[in-house]
């Protein structure tokens, strides 16, 4: 049942999930992980500051920025990931933007994630997707590809979430929808709902979180049915605006520098804080200026205050510790503004973190490496905020470190 609130004109989730009245009333907590993590730490300054801090009352903080919610154990871009996140402190929120047929917004990691994050392949609606379902041959794994933009919004919203995988063995489309990571679960999957990107403003704000959405690139070529580029780009910032959201609450988010340039020309006061993408990509070297792709004296002169890297970008190995890296202290030393993104995705760190980490692989041994890799990219590093599948650990940092 959907229903309409005094928070907005818009239409809101399911009664009972809305968080404009009990996630407010919620205090924040940080559940165990925090301290185990702390626990795992070798003895040290960093242990004793950490340890320090158990009995302190969480604090929501924008340093803690919740990466699709909280999806290590729920949903992502689902109402009950984005609760669950701000009840962990998150004082920022994402919702990744897509569009539908109709070309309404939605939030959806990729616009040709349905596959993997919905149960589109077992519902009536599978003989809509871009790719139907093959399953896996001797030679080759089962796969689909199922489309935002295949949809209505109407239809999508008819959808059942599920957490991100795929079993790429499976024979049928039922046997596709498994294939978890193994460090993620289902126990908080039934029930979840989808949101649509005017709903997640609704909610955010319900929740007290403020925002950053990442218009993601599309699957289909643009303009689609006359919807360009710039009209995706204009749109996602128009419901901000009806919504009544200040732009000093809205970090907008592309990898396409494009975006970030439209939306600072177009939306000067959004674009302030548009946030520049990058990420680790084959060749480059956190330490060699020539490989990196990014000039920060050009894009300061554009107009871009950040940038928005990926882990692997951020720290490196010095003298078997980690630390900050030649890039994240270039950036720092230009007046960039960093965020970084994702802490706690690559789940259990004694096989050397994956990609997030692959920087720093040789030297990462356990998951308490995540307290140290979140003390470099702060100390260190600078950044303004962190991205994590599970925001508790780091507004337990910020926390107990004044952030």
């Amino acid at each position: 049942m959907r229903i309409t609130t005094a928070l907005t004109a818009l239409t809101l989730l399911p009664t009972a999930l809305l968080a404009g009245n009990h996630a407010l009333q919620t205090p924040v907590e940080y559940g165990p992980r925090p301290a185990y993590l702390v626990d795992k730490l070798p003895e040290g300054a960093l242990k004793d500051k950490l340890a320090s801090c158990m009995g302190q009352t969480p604090q929501q903080t924008a340093f803690s920025i919740g990466h699709r919610g909280a999806p290590l154990l729920f949903p992502e871009h689902t109402v009950e990931s984005n609760v669950a996140a701000a009840r962990m402190g998150a004082g920022i929120l994402e919702c990744d933007v897509t569009f539908t047929a109709d070309h309404e917004l939605v939030c959806r990691h990729a616009q040709n994630d349905l596959h993997t994050t919905t149960n589109i392949l077992v519902s009536d609606l599978a003989d809509k997707c871009t790719a139907d379902f093959t399953p896996a041959a001797e030679d080759s794994a089962a796969s689909a590809e199922c489309r935002t933009s295949d949809l209505t919004l109407a239809e999508f919203q008819t959808l059942t979430p599920k957490m991100d995988s795929a079993d790429k063995t499976a024979t049928t489309a039922e046997e596709y929808q498994g294939g978890v990571a193994p460090f993620r679960t289902q126990l908080y999957s039934d029930g979840a709902h989808l949101m649509t990107h005017a709903e997640s403003i609704a909610l955010f704000k319900s929740l007290g979180a403020k925002f950053t959405p990442e218009l993601k690139s599309p699957s289909v070529e643009m303009p689609h049915n006359g919807f360009s580029q710039e009209d995706y780009a204009q749109k996602m910032i128009e419901e901000y605006k009806a919504a009544g959201v200040p732009a000093s609450d809205v970090w907008a988010q592309s990898f396409n520098l494009d975006d970030v340039l439209y939306w600072i020309k177009a939306e000067p006061e959004f674009g302030k804080q548009a946030v520049y993408l990058v990420e680790w990509s084959d060749g480059f070297d956190e330490q060699d200026q020539s490989t990196w792709s990014q000039d920060f004296a050009q894009l300061k002169a554009q107009g871009v205050e950040y940038i928005g890297a990926s882990l692997n970008m951020l720290l490196t190995n010095e003298d078997g510790k980690l630390a900050a890296s030649a890039y994240a202290k270039a950036a720092k030393a230009a007046d960039m503004k960093l965020i970084a993104w994702t802490l706690e995705r690559s789940g259990p760190l004694a096989s050397g973190g994956g990609w997030y980490f692959r920087s720093v692989g040789d030297i990462i041994s356990d998951d308490s490496d995540y307290l140290v890799a979140l003390d470099v990219l702060a100390q260190d590093a600078g950044v303004e905020g962190v991205f994590s599948d599970w925001p508790a650990t780091v507004t337990y940092y910020a926390n107990c470190m004044g952030l």
